[in-house]
């Protein structure tokens, strides 16, 4: 995959699909591998360009702290290099937070916004402190993340739906990868900057067509908190899906529903 430098960082990116350009910023720990099923499915209608952000996967870890307005300028930075003077922005999750800070520093930049389980900080809510985890044993840690990211997933509940269980048991395969302490201290000074995020005040200048997504049983970024973000915003609408934090892998509607927002500006 093809990179470039900017400022402290070496960037990893890429760009696939055919169609109405899309900048696509991703969750916390993510990276262009472990999302490559979401990305792909996004290609099949849009022409997509990702990135591992920084401190992740093989863009490189610069020294921190690390700040919200830095994930947020390396994007613009990236639409730079490849010449992309706008285009439809999405970001899930940590990176959904990186997708307001984007609108609201390079608002000209973004003909459509897409925010999928995530929260505007401040008065808006916060999603959860997931960097508190890491004080936990490693078993009740799994325990805590399982029903954090969807409110359903007791054993029980599991047990008896097949497509959830996979999802778990993918999840904890990747869990069980040993990292280096590289990878763990990009990790670390991500969820640092997480800390801090605060859109709450700003999300109101944003113009774009806006349509935020909610996963029912989300722990994570709770549906109040995306209730909250609609109300700040001039342009925004919102639709609840049958899943939790990872709704978009739970509901099919999720992706028809993403693909012709980016494609024509429709929204349920």
């Amino acid at each position: 995959m093809p990179e470039f430098a900017h400022d402290d960082v070496t960037i990893n990116y890429t760009v696939v699909g055919e169609g109405p350009r899309v900048l696509f910023f991703n969750g916390s720990g993510a990276t262009l591998e472990s999302s490559a099923p979401f990305i792909n499915a996004l290609s099949k209608t849009c022409t997509v360009l990702a990135h591992d952000q920084r401190g992740l996967g093989k863009t490189s870890v610069p020294d921190g702290p690390y700040t919200m307005a830095m994930y947020a300028d390396d994007g613009a930075a990236l639409l730079d290099h490849v010449g992309w003077d706008e285009c439809a922005v999405v970001g899930m999750s940590f990176g959904g937070m990186v997708a307001q800070e984007f609108a609201v520093r390079h608002g000209r930049r973004v003909s459509r916004l897409a925010l999928l389980c995530t929260s505007a900080g401040g008065s808006a809510g916060s999603s959860f402190p997931l960097h508190e985890l890491a004080a936990l044993p490693p078993a009740e840690r799994a325990d805590r993340i399982t029903l954090l990211t969807d409110s359903r997933w007791t054993p029980g509940f599991l047990a008896e739906n097949p497509l959830d269980a996979a999802i778990v048991a993918a999840r904890d395969a990747g869990a069980r990868v040993e990292k280096s302490a590289e990878v763990l201290r990009g990790e670390r000074l991500q969820l640092q900057a997480r800390i801090g995020h605060d859109v709450s005040t700003r999300l109101g200048g944003v113009r774009a067509p806006t349509f935020v997504m909610a996963g029912r049983y989300d722990g994570i970024a709770p549906v109040a908190n995306s209730e909250a973000i609609v109300s700040l915003m001039s342009d925004a609408r919102m639709r609840i899906y049958e899943g939790g934090h990872l709704f978009t892998a739970q509901d099919r509607a999720a992706m028809v529903d993403l693909r012709a927002f980016l494609v024509d500006g429709t929204r349920p």
